[in-house]
């Protein structure tokens, strides 16, 4: 795949930024066509689907500072001169070809191709119908970007497709592919990972729980909780699952509290058996399958555990592998908290809403994965290149 010098692909961005600012009413009218087509029944995709001039800023700035990124190809790893005379340098490299399958999000039509693009990939992006217009003049100012530098249209491409021809497209693809990257709920990422031909890159799905330690700072607890469930319900890193130790200082009167709280911010809370023993009117969980759903609502599940390993296993039998929090005052309860659950983020005494590429210092970000092959967390430009060994001989054969 032909290299791209890194002073051509800033050129096409900071054309990109350019762009998007002088047609922002052209966004938003194709913002609103697909507003207008939307029924409203999902309101964590709608929330996702809407495109405003903040958004349009949030796009600008992303190109901004992956611009401002240090270019991640051709970076030497490591170096080796063997006895032998080669010389082995081992450095970094494109994918390729990636291909990712979103839904709802315009935002992620720019912060994708921005990424795969500075990385010297080619971008297949597959959006989902209901964000057709705002998608499709978002890419439409890609193709200008690249044309006004030169380059070929193929770098970022969209693909529109429904389900059956999408299937097909997974199983016979036209041209080689590289990596999938479905970011989305779970219908979504077991769809693409069964039909699939290549490495397949799981990110999206939440799941995310809070463990209320029995030294934890209470009033730390509940603001923590209450960002983490209600600030953005849209999100991968909300909250869904709240475990708070019986053994608790004033366990009954803060799960009382909690529970008011959380109801009074209309989130709708459902309780655990010996939860309910002691919140008589609270309703009930009576299928343990749904400790393993992501909500994207204002709904989450309260429960009682006795200790740390409790939560823990609890935690690791049901959750997404996407964030977990424990809230305590004790650092080395917090760290075997953080050992020991099977997560890409964990966090001592602070919200899963910081899952984030941006609030993470790594900056603008293609996905969270949640696989640990080949990275796992916030998937920004160093991470999606591979590598390459470079081996340089002088007529050598292996005897």
């Amino acid at each position: 795949m032909k290299i791209i010098s890194t002073e051509i692909k800033n050129k096409v961005l900071n054309s990109m930024m350019l762009l998007l600012d002088t047609n922002r009413s052209s966004i938003l009218n194709a913002n609103k066509k697909d507003l207008d087509l939307f029924t409203k029944e999902d309101q964590a995709m709608y929330d996702r689907l809407i495109v405003t001039n903040g958004k349009i800023d949030g796009m600008i700035g992303s190109i901004k500072e992956v611009m401002s990124q240090e270019d991640p190809v051709g970076k030497i790893i490591s170096t080796k001169n063997l006895d032998n005379g080669l010389d082995i340098t081992n450095k970094t490299a494109p994918f390729g070809t990636i291909m990712i399958i979103y839904e709802s999000r315009p935002d992620v039509t720019i912060e994708a191709a921005v990424l795969a693009f500075k990385a010297n990939n080619k971008i297949l992006l597959k959006g989902g119908k209901e964000a057709l217009y705002s998608n499709t003049i978002l890419v439409e100012l890609w193709h200008k970007a690249l044309e006004e530098n030169g380059l070929s249209k193929d770098y970022i491409q969209q693909l529109i497709m429904n389900r059956e021809e999408t299937q097909e497209f997974l199983r016979n693809p036209t041209e080689k592919l590289d990596l999938i990257v479905p970011r989305g709920g779970e219908r979504l990422i077991n769809f693409v990972k069964e039909h699939a031909k290549c490495a397949v890159l799981v990110s999206g799905r939440g799941n995310n729980f809070l463990f209320v330690d029995k030294e934890a700072d209470w009033e730390k607890s509940v603001k923590v909780i209450m960002n983490a469930k209600t600030e953005k319900i849209s999100a991968c890193n909300a909250l869904d699952k709240i475990l708070i130790n019986s053994n608790i200082e004033n366990y009954e009167q803060k799960l009382a509290d909690i529970y008011q709280l959380l109801n009074s911010n209309g989130v709708e809370t459902l309780v655990d058996a010996d939860v309910n023993n002691i919140l008589k009117d609270a309703q009930q969980i009576h299928d343990e399958a749904i400790w393993k759903e992501e909500f994207l609502a204002m709904k989450c599940c309260l429960g009682a555990v006795e200790s740390l390993d409790e939560a823990v296993e609890k935690i690791n039998d049901n959750s997404g592998g996407h964030s977990a929090t424990i809230m305590t005052t004790n650092k080395n309860t917090a760290l075997q908290f953080m050992e020991e659950v099977d997560c890409a983020a964990v966090y001592q005494n602070a919200s899963t809403r910081f899952t984030d590429g941006g609030q993470m210092g790594v900056g603008a970000e293609l996905a969270i994965s949640t696989d640990k092959l080949h990275h796992r967390g916030p998937l920004g430009l160093k991470q999606l290149v591979t590598n390459k060994y470079y081996i340089f001989g002088n007529g050598q054969i292996r005897e």
